[in-house]
This record gives structure tokens, sequence and C-alpha cells, in this order.
């Protein structure tokens, strides 16, 4: 137990902003932003604070907190972090911080939009720290369900036109619509859930444990039926978030109606939840079930990674390409902890926190670009890299990013999950990921030119770029890019601590 609840402060520090801001008068916008930045940087430096504090040599969850809830039923707050939450955490905090900032110029029912985007971020860091499996759930649908109010109320509506035989449904239903993108995103989230909590009840009897401690079921033996079961729960609940194929139609209506902020933490930290849960649960907790059956996440990531690629090339909605590419990078997330090798674990994770910066500062940009041009149709937009030359700056790195550029964190991410699947049991995974990547470039330097580098549209006057605090997120994220990517080992030798002792588990005869 340590002598200062660091993981708590983090979790809690946004919740506390929370209750500030709901007491906040409403005509003093201002105070709620501030209090805003206030707490998320707290949370922040205190990210940091732990990352560098964090005992590599020792490794395993380190700021230990337990403190009993439900004795009678073993249930306890129960927190830790080792390097795969670390890094985790610290993504976190640098999104919400952005996100805040990203979020400076919402004028509508500004305190209600910061009460539940910082209640939703205290979901997020409870995931990633809690070590009782009960209160983990609890934090994953505090992460989820504040979604809906953010969507239903402050997202937009894009313009689907319905064509085909199934033009009939998409009118009925309300497709493209903020309304119909929240409930379908909830929907979607909650059948997942399902899965998960019967996975952890059934890892909770069959144990015979007296607590939902993660610690303690780790060293419960289990039989190999079971574990290919509730491991196939876990694939579907936690994939489900994270954006598996086919159950990802949620995300991409979701990441295009929800407001800046909701899209940066949507993609770059939410779809994170559910490859960690994967990794956490279903791999640390069922080594065996986990052996038989990544041949089956591989495959479906291999899906996701041209899947996803294919769908952002066809996209006409700058928002849509972003979400569609965040279905084709989270493939690659799922990849490399299928390969079960040290390199594509480690650049799994790598992925996670190098796509969560990087579709971070595109949502950003995205939300700037709409803002300033009141349009997300990429065929009427050109030459805005004229008019804003910081935002066509940080789109490009951001893209070149995305596309695996050296020395950037895409780069490396990639690069290692490349190798882990040469080095895997299946290396022909290896020919759809390379292929995913090429895709990648095409979209995403076309885009980029039709956007910035092109002709000047008719369309579009008087655009200005960023200003004021709108800069503190394109600056932050572009540097956590480069500097992560130039210096990749400030991740990935905390990564490891963790990803070697979950892999000897899992490999052991």
């Amino acid at each position: 137990m340590t002598a200062i609840p660091l993981l708590s402060l983090i979790t809690w520090s946004p919740f506390v902003g929370a209750l500030l801001i709901m007491f906040t008068a409403r005509h003093r916008p201002l105070a709620v932003r501030l209090i805003a930045a206030a707490t998320t940087g707290i949370s922040t430096v205190l990210s940091l604070w732990i990352y560098m504090a964090y005992d590599r040599e020792g490794a395993g969850f380190q700021f230990y907190e337990k403190l009993p809830l439900v004795p009678a039923l073993g249930i306890s707050y129960e927190l830790g972090a080792d390097g795969i939450s670390l890094v985790l955490v610290l993504l976190t905090s640098i999104i919400i911080f952005s996100g805040v900032f990203a979020s400076w110029t919402i004028a509508v029912r500004s305190q209600e939009f910061y009460a539940l985007l910082l209640t939703l971020v205290t979901g997020v860091f409870g995931v990633f720290v809690a070590l009782d499996l009960f209160v983990f759930f609890l934090f994953y649908e505090l992460a989820v369900l504040p979604m809906y109010l953010l969507i239903g109320i402050w997202g937009s509506t894009g313009e689907i036109r319905p064509r085909g035989i199934f033009a009939w449904a998409y009118r009925e239903t309300g497709v493209g619509t903020k309304e119909y993108a929240a409930m379908k995103l909830t929907l979607y989230l909650l059948f997942g859930s399902a899965f998960i909590l019967v996975g952890i009840f059934a890892l909770y009897v069959v144990s015979g444990a007296s607590s939902f401690s993660f610690l303690d079921l780790e060293a419960a033996t289990f039989d190999r039926g079971l574990q290919r079961w509730v491991f196939l729960a876990f694939y579907i609940g936690f994939g489900i978030l994270a954006g598996i194929w086919p159950l990802h139609t949620w995300s991409p209506d979701g990441h295009a109606s929800a407001p800046t902020a909701v899209s940066m933490l949507h993609a770059g930290v939410l779809m994170k939840l559910g490859a960690y849960g994967v990794v956490r649960l279903g791999m640390g907790l069922l080594p065996d079930g986990a052996r038989d059956l990544v041949w089956l996440v591989g495959t479906i990531a291999c899906i996701n990674i041209v899947y996803g690629a294919l769908s952002a090339m066809a996209q006409t909605d700058l928002k849509y390409v972003i979400a569609y590419s965040s279905v084709s990078h989270m493939g690659i997330v799922m990849l490399g902890a299928a390969t079960l090798t040290e390199a594509g674990l480690n650049g799994s994770v790598f992925q996670m926190f190098a796509h969560g910066i990087m579709t971070g500062l595109f949502f950003a940009l995205v939300g700037l670009v709409y803002e300033k041009a009141h349009s997300r149709d990429i065929g009427k937009m050109g030459g805005f890299g004229r008019a804003m030359p910081g935002i066509a700056t940080a789109f490009t790195v951001g893209g070149l990013s995305s596309l695996g550029l050296p020395a950037t964190a895409g780069f490396v991410a990639e690069l290692l999950t490349f190798l882990g699947s040469w080095r895997s049991a299946h290396p022909w995974w290896l020919l759809p990921a390379v292929a995913g990547t090429f895709l990648t470039a095409v979209y995403v330097l076309r885009v980029a030119k039709q956007i910035f580098w092109g002709p000047p549209s008719p369309h579009f006057h008087h655009l200005e770029d960023a200003r004021g605090p709108e800069w503190v997120a394109l600056v932050v994220l572009v540097a956590v890019l480069v500097v992560f990517g130039m210096v990749p080992a400030l991740a990935i030798a905390t990564i490891d601590t963790a990803t070697v002792g979950l892999l000897a588990r899992i490999l052991a005869p």
C-alpha cells in the first residue's frame, strides 16, 4: 500500500472536477473550462510522475491500493498498475487534457458537457488500474454510458444518402443522425457488456476464490474447455468496443456523430479499453484458451486491417475516413496481441498508445476544420493549407504517423507488429498487414492533398488557422507523436516489463 494513493488521485481527480463544475454557475463558462483543465491537468502530471517513478527492475503491479468494499462477496477497491497500464493511463491523461482545450469553444450547455466528459474519463482511468474485476466492470460501464448523452445532445448529424435495396431501412431508422448513432453505440456496447459480466462471474464461481481480485484469479487453475468459451466471451464482449469485424459498425457512426473531445476519447482511448480487456483478462487469466483461439483473433484482425482501409478509401465525409481508419488500426493492435511473440505484443500495446495519440490529433483537427469551414465534404474542400498552415502541418504529421513513416510513433508500432507476425505460427498474417499499410498511405495522402495542398476551393472564404487554446491540443499531440517516434524506448522499456511475464504465462507448457 503506497503512502499517497496516486492511482486514486489520477482516477478521481476528473470526477471531483465534474462535481465542482455542476456546482458552478451556468453563466460562468470560463470557470467551467478552467476547472476541467485544472483537474485533468492534475491527472496528467501525476500520470507522468508514476510513469517515471515506476520500478522497471521490480516490474509487476505497483502503486498498490486496497480497500474492502463488500467483504462477504470478496469485492474490494483494489488498484495497481504495471507496464501496460501505465502507458494507457498516460495516453488517457494526454488525450483528455488535450480534449478539454479542443472543446474550448463549446457554447451549448458547456457545464453538462464537461461534467459528463470528466465522468467518462474517470471510468477510463478506473478500468486501466482496477485489479478487482467487479470494480473493473463498474468502471467499464461508467466509461461507456455517458457516451449516449454526449453524442445524443452535443453530436452532429451527417448526410447519408440511402441507396440500394435497403434504402427504406436507412430512412426509417434515421441512419446518419446523432440520435441513431448514440442509440446504436449504446446497444452494441451493452450487448458486449453482457458477455463480459458472464465471463467474470464464471471465473469467480468456478475458481472457488473468495474474491474478484485479478491477482487471486490469476493464481487459480481453470479447465481448458472453460478457458476456451470464457476467452471467447471476453473476446466478443471487449472486441465489440475494440471494433472487431463484423461487430464494428457502431464505431464509424459514433465517431462521425460525436463532438470533438468525445471523438478524441472515443477513438483515442475507449477503443483501447476493448483491446486492453482482451489482453489483460482474456490472455492474462485464460492462457490455454488464448493459445487455442489466437488463430481466430489474428485472422479477424487481418480482415479489420484491410476492410477498414478499403472502407476509409471509399468515404467522402472526412470524419468517416478517420473513423474507418481507426477500425483498420485497431486490427493492427489485435494482430500484434495474437502473434504471442514479444515483439508483436509490445507492438500491440505501443500501437494502442501511438494510434490513440494520432487519432486524437486527427479528430481535434477535423473538429477545427468543421468549425471553420462548416463542412466535412472532402470533395468540396481544397487549398486550406494557405489559410490554415498550422492545422495543415499537424494533419500531415498525423497522416504520416498513420501510414507508418519512420521517426513517428506509428512506424515503431507497426514495425514491431509486423516482426511479431512473421515470427508467429501464422506468418501469412504479415501479407494483409502490409497491404493495409499501403492502402492507408493511399487514402491518407489523397485526403491531405485534396483538403490542404490542392488548388483553392471556390466554396470557402475567410478561413482561419487555429487560435488561442486550440493550439494546446495540436502542439501537445504532435510533440508526443514525434518524441515517442524518435525515442520509442520511452514506452517500450515500460511495456516490456509486463509483456514478458504475460507471454511466459501463456506459452508455459
